[in-house]
């Protein structure tokens, strides 16, 4: 077990979520996040640190941003860094990492981070307490309105607590890029440093639950798909030769509301919805493209699965009748996997018996979506185990709003809880 003496600082905490807060970036372009993160590995002393391809599989990225995107992400981060060697091995937005620390004979335990923000534009009112207190957001348009900032902390505070203390065998943690778009989970997942894995927490703060409490397992994550759409028609004089066009607009339109259409399955819940609808061109010219993005979710895999096989048709049919072509691209994906019981029973007595837990929740339902499914189902399926945890944090508003905060006091209640249970799945 951990003792209170080898806890990381709370103070040190605060101030490392509240700069990760004022410096966010969103999918795929983590590039200073990545950098500082490896700054307080070696400041913390792990034996292996891997950035770049060496944390992830390229090849499996899903949501990459253009280069364009990218490339301006990649100067603002080279303005805010003097990590130039981290940098370079995350060009073309291979962003991430992976710490290891390595004590000799023993399993192999994992803890999985988010650190991507959100393009939200985050609140300037005063009575906001990152604008009150001096560290809101500086990149306009971008927030850590889902937490990952904490996160990143929990991350950083539960291996230094590990680190101090005595065990034997393995403990990493997978700082993971782009889930916010359900993009990272995939490619870290096949990466090299998952399938010797023996047991995986992976970590939640908020979700309704308030400071205090922690839930042991957080399950039924909805699996998900997003997919990218483009129609290609053919443009014409919407007045003088209306029919020598082909109208990608209305392809759309049809699509759309054939989408919302589709009969949900009788075996559990099912979701679509539809958003970025987009045709540039006048109101006399019949588009010759339009684009959406499209999402789709189930209560299990299978599902999420049917409601995708749907919307494609749906959408290939729709081009047909309005005689355009359409191009759909993955751009998002989640399975649904649930936590481990003698996991969730683990980090339920955990939190039990912590004296700044004030109650558990031994499995609570997320409802939405998470591509931590992904890693926990290889890890699984390499006969690992593990589970979701959910840290309970009071918050003016909801995930994903201009206002979201979280109440600090829950950094150091994660760093407590995800140590020691990282320490008992190491003995």
């Amino acid at each position: 077990m951990v003792s209170d003496s080898s806890a990381p600082d709370e103070r040190h905490l605060i101030e490392l979520r509240r700069e990760f807060h004022r410096y966010p970036e969103p999918a795929w372009r983590e590039f200073r996040t990545t950098a500082r993160i490896v700054e307080e590995l070696e400041r913390i002393g792990v034996d292996e640190i891997h950035v770049g391809p060496d944390a992830i599989e390229p090849t499996a990225r899903l949501g990459v941003p253009d280069e364009d995107e990218r490339s301006q992400w990649f100067d603002r981060a080279q303005s805010r860094t003097d990590r130039s060697d981290v940098l370079e091995a995350l060009e073309g937005g291979n962003t991430g990492a992976v710490a290891v620390v390595n004590r000799g004979e023993g399993p192999t335990v994992g803890l999985r981070v988010d650190i991507d923000a959100l393009p939200i534009e985050e609140s300037t009112d005063g009575s906001h307490p990152p604008a009150r207190e001096g560290f809101r957001s500086e990149i306009d348009g971008t927030m850590h309105a889902c937490g990952h900032d904490a996160h990143i902390t929990f991350g950083l505070g539960t291996l230094e607590t590990v680190l101090e203390s005595d065990f034997s065998g393995t403990f990493k943690v997978f700082f993971q890029p782009a889930e916010e778009v359900l993009g990272g989970g995939k490619p870290m997942a096949a990466g090299p440093h998952v399938e010797d894995v023996d047991a995986l927490l992976g970590v939640h703060i908020g979700l309704g639950h308030p400071t205090g409490e922690v839930v042991a397992g957080v399950d039924e994550a909805l699996a998900f798909s997003k997919l990218h759409v483009e129609f290609e028609g053919e443009s014409a004089h919407a007045g003088l030769a209306p029919n020598q066009g082909r109208n990608a607009v209305q392809a759309l339109v049809a699509a759309a509301g054939n989408m919302y259409a589709i009969p949900r399955h009788g075996e559990g819940n099912t979701r679509v919805n539809l958003g970025n609808l987009r045709s540039d061109n006048a109101s006399n010219v019949v588009a010759d493209r339009a684009s959406a993005d499209a999402e789709v979710r189930g209560e299990t895999t299978a599902q999420m699965e049917y409601m995708r096989e749907s919307a494609v048709r749906v959408l290939n049919s729709a081009a047909e009748m309005h005689d355009c072509t359409v191009e759909t691209s993955l751009v998002g994906q989640a399975p649904r996997e649930d936590g481990d019981e003698d996991v969730v029973d683990l980090v339920a007595a955990i939190a039990d018996g912590s004296e700044a837990v004030s109650s558990t929740v031994r499995r609570g339902s997320l409802g939405a979506s998470e591509d931590f499914t992904h890693l926990l189902q290889a890890v699984k399926a390499g006969g690992g185990t593990g589970a979701f945890v959910g840290i309970g944090t009071d918050h003016p508003t909801g995930h994903h709003t201009s206002t979201f905060d979280v109440d600090e006091e829950s950094l150091s209640i994660g760093v407590d809880v995800l140590s020691r249970a990282v320490l008992e799945l190491l003995e």
